[in-house]
């Protein structure tokens, strides 16, 4: 018996599209990394890259449990000296929808040049519309 090693040449990727209207934050993160990484297919290897493309839209309308709301940061630096700025999660949703779900998503990846890489297939859109019809993306199932 053999051990299956799936290669570039040998992938299948596919579109899929999540609606993130309601969904609790982290737990949609979760399961978006994972249809990322390609831990959903059965030919799921580490070092390569199997995982799909995933559309999430309605990024304006991702939940928050708790205080979150109001505590919860997101910090960056300019790089020059006292450059650190935040804003809190209202701020953000409210001027950045989309930059909310892919710092969660980015978050439940792995450190490393393969998740930069499966970051990039990451398309996230702050309202219901988006420009990826021609893919015809599927509708991906979230578990509550």
């Amino acid at each position: 018996m053999k051990t299956y090693v799936a290669t570039p040449a040998t992938r299948e990727r596919t579109w899929l599209v999540v609606d993130a209207n309601g969904q609790t934050l982290g737990r949609l993160a979760t399961q978006v990394a994972d249809a990322l990484r390609g831990k959903r297919k059965p030919e799921y290897t580490p070092h390569v890259d199997t995982g799909d493309f995933v559309v999430v839209v309605n990024a304006e309308k991702v939940v928050v449990t708790g205080n979150k709301r109001t505590q919860k940061r997101y910090y960056r630096h300019s790089g020059y000296p006292g450059g650190l700025r935040s804003k809190t999660f209202d701020q953000l949703q409210a001027t950045r929808p989309e930059e909310i779900v892919r710092r969660a998503v980015k978050g439940m990846l792995p450190r490393n040049r393969l998740a930069r890489k499966q970051l990039t297939k990451l398309k996230v859109y702050a309202g219901p519309d988006h420009p990826h019809a021609a893919q015809q993306p599927r509708p991906m199932e979230i578990d509550a």
